[in-house]
């Protein structure tokens, strides 16, 4: 049986999730939430036992039906943020996100869906106009250009939506 890497304890809620950077044709792909008007990236929590490069695999095909490999980790971020919505909602959140840089198996993108496991809509945003959408956590908008172009892992700490 498999567990994600989460505590909660009083109104704090831990979290340990990947997250993947998925490029195509100059775009980036983003969840829409279905609890509020914002984008997110695919991912997921890390179930106990499980690496990080195994969750965001897993994840990638779970939520878009198409298998990718992480080609390497471009993210380690700490994130504190109060939660809303869902079962977050509320909560004084925290979570530790790797960020993985992913890489398709193949390129036929007919196998992916429009709509993620849990129902919420998979975007395609281009990635010179990222700036311009509330995507969350918010230092993916301010680092994007960074994240893609450099070839070290970034870590960051964000703590502006507590």
């Amino acid at each position: 049986m498999e567990y994600d890497c989460k505590l909660v304890k009083g109104n704090n809620r831990f979290r340990y999730r990947t997250g993947a950077i998925i490029i195509y044709d100059n775009k980036m792909l983003f969840v829409k939430s279905n609890f509020g008007d914002y984008y997110y990236m695919v991912g997921g929590a890390v179930n106990m036992g499980e690496t990080s490069k195994s969750c965001i695999e897993r994840e990638i095909c779970e939520e878009t039906g198409i298998q990718m490999c992480a080609e390497r980790l471009a993210v380690v971020c700490e994130i504190f943020f109060k939660g809303i919505g869902g079962n977050i909602d509320g909560f004084d959140c925290h979570t530790l996100e790797f960020y993985y840089y992913m890489k398709f198996k193949n390129d036929d993108l007919n196998l992916l869906r429009g709509i993620t496991d849990l129902g919420e809509e998979l975007v395609w945003l281009p990635i010179d106009k990222i700036e311009q959408y509330e995507i969350k956590p918010t230092f993916i908008k301010e680092f994007i250009h960074q994240i893609l172009c450099e070839d070290k892992i970034i870590h960051i700490v964000e703590e502006r939506d507590r």
